[in-house]
């Protein structure tokens, strides 16, 4: 059956109900804009006008065609308006209550032939069309927040739901330049199934005292290319908001992921829901306002610091992309750098990498050719781990194995200078566990750069219950010198990055493996829908199927849970070889160059 879908109503005119509305009347639809509420109806009209004539202005369109958008939005409080549409959009409160009795009201409304779709990101789909007397044309139609701007929509089917209407409203979604992915029933769909339980983690971890709510964002921010940081996204949701779809994902899946942290029930309970009311994780300027203020938690720059030791020279132990990165950004920054390798050959090597470096940001204007024989000049490759008996700062950038650490460690405790602090780059294993192999653990940090280390901006300062405070404050302002965002954590697998980014890769390997999705609609609902700068599938191909499962094998380990057991789809393909771009399949298959 073709159903054309040009009169559509929409009910519920909150935030997302007018930006649906906005959207098709926009895209030539007629729009029956349906709320109880006087005022969100008067609300709704006057953001249309506001949001078209910005258009106006931006000669995004006509005034012509303003007016016929507006023409096309009408608005009413009775559900009796619905009764000639051929499409209608719930979008009402998320409760199963509210929602099923709109849906038995709309039953005796309109039309046997009517596609029934519910807004709903958290609430069965099935269980609601169970309670349609046409539970075969009630589907789910989810759009993302701010409607106009997000592409995506994600078109939920219930075992009931007919071909028909999913084709119906797919067609829609392409009309309205949206890019649509079909999705079975389940809590959270593609998009929110990963992003809420990947913002969960992050509210455990910062009520867990382990991170700053500031460094939790600035790390997710700066080590991923998130748009925002989840502690500032769930005060953009609603605390409570994320609360419910929680509870929704924990009763499905009873994965303890998706228990809602007690911090999201204590702060919804004493109404810090965040931003719409001024106050959740941080303090905003007004209620719905954007502007964080200061408050009783905000860091206050300089109290109680202590001083660091003076670094006027670094050493870097390894010789492979990581050291090497890690060397470029000392040298720029105007220190003098010992590059140490296993023989002169791999450093001298480890230095032709960072020369190559250095001509490609020349050859794209960011670097001069004096500032590229600068650098070069203060690099000095050694073939022994001795010519860093003088340095300042010692860092560590071998393989990611315990115990190859541990005898660097050891023998940079005889060779290295009295007061020099050492620091290890790993990103799983306990900083403590090579600390404590030298006679100084009090100047051993972690200082976990991230690869790129030239371009990546973010550095997770790993403090052991054994580091000293000046150890610690030297690395702090060393990153501050070499102009790297320091964030402060624990001595804990994963960190902070590491920790919240593989159990949601996991997650979303886990939702192939259940041929839940397919990789392709998973990386652009993630993309598409969260702002992800690259889907899930993509980054695991780039990172390496191994390197990925080595570090969900120790978030596993050390915690415990059972949802952050690798899955199994990942071991099988770890197993087989296929490690992602670096031997030409992982999840998809590459070109070999």
């Amino acid at each position: 059956m073709d159903t054309p879908l040009r009169t559509i109503a929409v009910v519920g005119l909150g935030t997302m109900g007018t930006g649906i509305a906005e959207v098709l009347a926009r895209a030539g639809r007629e729009v029956i804009g349906i709320d109880v509420s006087e005022a969100a109806a008067r609300q709704a009209v006057a953001s249309l006008e506001a949001s078209t004539a910005r258009a106006v202005r931006r000669e995004g369109i006509t005034e012509r065609e303003r007016r016929d958008v507006l023409a096309r939005f009408r608005t009413f409080g009775d559900l009796q308006a619905a009764a000639d549409a051929e499409l209608v959009i719930e979008v009402v409160p998320e409760t199963y209550e509210i929602k099923q009795q709109v849906f038995r009201d709309l039953d005796a409304i309109v039309s046997p032939a009517a596609i029934l779709a519910t807004g709903t990101n958290a609430l069965s789909v099935t269980r609601l069309a169970a309670e349609s007397r046409r539970p075969e044309r009630v589907l789910g139609l989810h759009f993302f927040n701010p409607a106009p701007a997000m592409k995506l929509v994600e078109v939920v089917s219930s075992v009931l739901t007919a071909p028909s209407a999913v084709e119906a409203v797919t067609r829609l979604a392409r009309e309205l330049d949206k890019q649509p992915v079909a999705v079975g029933d389940r809590p959270g769909f593609v998009a929110d199934g990963l992003l809420f339980g990947y913002l969960n983690q992050a509210a455990a971890m910062y009520e867990a005292n382990y991170a700053s709510r500031e460094d939790i964002d600035a790390a997710m921010r700066l080590g991923c290319g998130l748009p925002m940081g989840p502690l500032a996204l769930l005060d953009l949701i609603g605390v409570d908001t994320a609360r419910t779809v929680l509870e929704a994902m924990y009763s499905a899946s009873h994965d303890r992921l998706h228990a809602p942290a007690p911090v999201l029930g204590q702060l919804s309970r004493a109404g810090l829901t965040g931003r719409k009311s001024g106050r959740g994780f941080y303090t905003y300027d007004a209620p719905g306002g954007r502007t964080v203020v200061p408050d009783a938690l905000t860091p206050v720059a300089g109290a109680g610091a202590v001083a660091g030791r003076p670094v006027s020279s670094v050493g870097v132990a390894g010789s492979g992309t990581m050291a090497s990165g890690i060397a470029e950004v000392f040298a720029k920054a105007g220190y003098a750098v010992v590059l140490a390798a296993r023989g002169p050959e791999k450093a001298d090597t480890a230095r032709e990498r960072i020369a190559k470096s250095l001509e490609r940001s020349v050859s794209k204007g960011r670097l001069t050719a004096q500032a590229r024989d600068e650098t070069l000049a203060r690099i000095t490759p050694a073939g022994s781990l001795d010519a860093l008996a003088g340095v300042d700062l010692a860092v560590e950038a071998v393989a990611e194995d315990l115990e190859v650490k541990r005898e660097l460690f050891r023998t940079l405790d005889k060779v290295c200078k009295p007061g020099a602090v050492l620091a290890t780059t790993t990103s799983s294993l306990p900083v403590v566990a090579v600390a404590r192999v030298t006679s100084r653990p009090q100047d051993v940090v972690g200082m976990h750069f991230f690869n790129p280390a030239p371009a990546m901006k973010l550095v997770e300062v790993v403090r052991t219950v054994l580091t000293g405070d000046e150890a610690h404050a030297t690395v702090r302002e060393v990153c501050a010198a070499v102009r790297k965002h320091p964030v402060d954590c624990g001595d804990r697998a994963g960190f902070i990055v590491n920790a919240l980014l593989f159990p949601y890769l996991n997650n979303a390997v886990k939702m192939v493996e259940e041929h839940y999705a397919t990789p392709d609609d998973i990386d652009a609902a993630m993309k598409l829908g969260g702002g992800y700068p690259m889907g899930p599938f993509e980054l695991l191909d780039v990172v390496g199927l191994d390197v990925s499962l080595a570090i969900e094998k120790v978030l596993h380990g050390e915690f415990r849970d059972p949802g952050l057991a690798p899955a199994p789809l990942l071991e099988h393909l770890v197993a087989a070889g296929c490690l992602g771009r670096k031997t030409g399949r992982g999840f998809r298959e590459y070109a070999r160059r």
